[in-house]
């Protein structure tokens, strides 16, 4: 598949994913007493109030011309844990809001790759849009995976270091909290050195997708496109 064909593939599937992301953490911050998303207009859907220049646009364009697995992020919904009903279950429950609804969306496209599937066949003359469909539901399993896998890496500010350093001894959490200042030099040397590290953290991930795979082969299209 050539790189402007993979990037139309993946683009809406990865931006949907990240703009969800973002809303479930608003919507739970808003269910736990912060208003802050909502009054600031960032409890939407619409993409634009969520696109960040790099994390959204340039970072996973680059991945994707590198090869590699592709993966990004929007801009972060802003949330004020002060206005949680209780600080430390609403803090839980915000930073895994996220990565929930990744995990939900990655299983959601397994029934519709089946479904695609069938209507693809019941229906030759849909054959090249559903077989599209089928491509964009079988990105929407990696992607949403990779990206629920990614923001659980206890690196400060991604999502699991909001639950990690309720694990450490009040001591350790504070200097733990302190790298958050440079969390993000810290997850690029991971990503640039560490890639054996990475891989191990990302394989039940891509271990849940082989398994989702299974599931949907038997419902997969012929390529329209080879003919």
């Amino acid at each position: 598949m050539e790189f402007a064909q993979q990037l139309a593939l993946v683009a809406p599937v990865l931006l949907f994913s990240m703009v969800a992301h973002e809303y479930a953490h608003g919507y739970a911050a808003f269910r736990q007493g912060d208003m802050t998303a909502y009054q600031l207009g960032r409890l939407t859907f619409n993409p634009v109030k969520h696109i960040d220049p790099f994390m959204t646009i340039i970072l996973p364009v680059m991945l994707a011309f590198l090869g590699g697995p592709i993966f990004g992020g929007a801009k972060p919904v802003p949330v004020n844990p002060r206005n949680y009903r209780n600080y430390r279950r609403g803090d839980i429950i915000v930073s895994l809001a996220g990565v929930s609804v990744n995990v939900l969306i990655a299983l959601a496209c397994i029934p519709l790759i089946i479904a695609v599937g069938m209507l693809g066949q019941a229906f030759p003359e849909l054959l090249r849009p559903m077989f599209v469909l089928q491509l964009m539901f079988m990105q929407g399993i990696v992607l949403n995976l990779v990206l629920a896998a990614f923001n659980l890496i206890p690196i400060p500010p991604l999502d699991g270091s909001h639950v990690f350093k309720y694990l450490l001894p009040p001591q350790w959490s504070l200097q733990y909290q302190r790298i958050g200042g440079v969390g993000f030099f810290l997850l690029f040397a991971l990503l640039s050195f560490g890639r054996p590290l990475v891989n191990a953290w990302m394989a039940p991930a891509f271990f849940v997708s082989r398994v989702a795979q299974q599931l949907y082969i038997p419902y997969l299209l012929p390529n329209p496109f080879d003919a």
